[in-house]
């Protein structure tokens, strides 16, 4: 924007000083042209008077002194055909002038002044002086260079001021659209200077207002999802009071430890929720410890009914730009959707491999049926009774680190699910 305000300014003001300083260069042009032959034309008619009075010996002598002393070279053609003073032709203009006209015409390499005097008795006589081009044009360049240079000193003192007008005005809206895009990070702290000209500010301050609404419903919302979660104590209470009455010991510790997984998890949402948004927190895991440690988990269910696990993972380490607990959500969404939707016995596996250019992928493959198509992606979506959220919640984790989720085959005639993660901020 600044720099179209100065372009815009600088062409303006170049048309404006070109429609003023060429007229006014060639009124100066013409000016000294004019001086040029009104000094001509004051040497001529001093010596009018001696042309019709004195003897043509006493003329010479006086043309002579003038040619010497005067920059403009004087003929004068006397009416019986005499030529005194300086070598010149008789063009048409001096015949034209023999007629008692006093005038000027151009000649070639400047101008010719003519006087005509009369009171001779042969006739009229015709004084001629030559105003060449450089009498005619003396003075022009410099004045013209002096013009130039007002004019490109008007031009640079409007770009100057243009230039710090037009920072006045954007400043503040830079800091609007840097303050805009603080809250597209995640910063619901950022705010705007309300400052600048008035629509500037209103700007501003309605970019500062949204701030402040956007957090409040996204508090709103936090809290609304943790009293939702901590709803889920009560029915998790009469589970443990159920499982407590199980009379088969591993029964009961096992169930025992599927239902305080589930209460860790509660607490883990309720405090997800209650606690204040990050700012400029890049989150960071090794994928292989979390990437074994959910299968581990998942594995005993997995024996329980019937499933074959394979899991393949790399010996290095594998860091991804993704939070642990992240990561941990997205693999159990997709093993979870394992589990609910193929029937038992279907094998399953889990390869988690390095990308060449840092970060990970992790593919999810089974033997089941295979899934509906790409309509399995969209949120809320499902053909199979469930919440159709889990494909959604491993597809915004990948794409959270700048990866992506696609949807396959497995070699098997599976659904094969896979995720990529974006590799971690330099230095990690």
């Amino acid at each position: 924007m600044r720099a179209r305000l100065i372009l815009l300014v600088t062409a303006t003001t170049s048309m404006v000083l070109v429609a003023f300083l060429v007229p006014l260069a060639l009124l100066v042009r013409a000016t000294a042209a004019d001086r040029a032959v009104s000094d001509a034309f004051v040497h001529m008619q001093a010596l009018a008077p001696l042309v019709s009075t004195v003897d043509t010996q006493t003329l010479e002598l006086t043309v002579a002194r003038a040619n010497a002393t005067n920059r403009h070279r004087v003929t004068v053609f006397l009416p019986d055909g005499r030529v005194v003073g300086a070598s010149a032709p008789r063009s048409a203009a001096v015949t034209l002038a023999a007629t008692g006209r006093s005038f000027n015409a151009g000649a070639p390499g400047g101008r010719e002044v003519l006087v005509a005097v009369g009171g001779l008795s042969q006739g009229t006589a015709v004084i001629r002086a030559f105003v060449p081009d450089s009498e005619l044009r003396r003075g022009v360049a410099r004045a013209w260079l002096v013009l130039g240079l007002l004019g490109l000193g008007l031009l640079i003192v409007s770009i100057l001021v243009t230039h710090q007008l037009a920072r006045n005005l954007t400043r503040p809206l830079t800091a609007a659209a840097q303050a805009s895009h603080r809250l597209a990070r995640g910063d619901l702290s950022a705010r705007a200077d309300v400052s600048g000209p008035p629509e500037v500010r209103q700007v501003s301050a309605g970019l500062n207002l949204l701030a402040g609404r956007i957090g409040e419903l996204l508090a709103g919302e936090r809290e609304a999802v943790a009293d939702l979660s901590h709803r889920l104590r009560t029915p998790l209470t009469a589970l443990r009071v159920d499982v407590e009455s199980l009379r088969d010991p591993d029964e009961r510790a096992r169930i025992g430890a599927d239902l305080d997984a589930v209460e860790r998890m509660v607490d883990a949402i309720i405090r997800e929720a209650r606690r204040p948004v990050r700012h400029d927190v890049v989150a960071t895991c090794v994928a292989n410890e979390v990437v074994a440690e959910r299968v581990e988990f998942w594995s005993a269910l997995a024996a329980d009914e019937g499933r074959r696990v394979d899991v393949s993972l790399p010996a290095e380490p594998v860091p991804v730009r993704v939070a642990a607990d992240d990561l941990a959500a997205c693999l159990d969404a997709l093993l979870g959707n394992v589990f609910a939707h193929t029937p038992e016995g279907c094998g399953l596996s889990v390869r988690l491999t390095r990308r060449p250019a840092g970060g990970g992928v992790l593919v999810v493959c089974d033997d089941g049926p295979g899934l509906p198509g790409p309509a399995a992606l969209r949120r809320g979506h499902s053909g199979n009774g469930s919440t159709g959220l889990g494909l959604d919640i491993a597809r915004r984790v990948a794409a959270n680190s700048g990866g992506a989720l696609t949807l396959g085959r497995s070699p098997s005639g599976g659904a094969a699910v896979t995720v990529e993660f974006g590799p971690p901020p330099p230095g990690y």
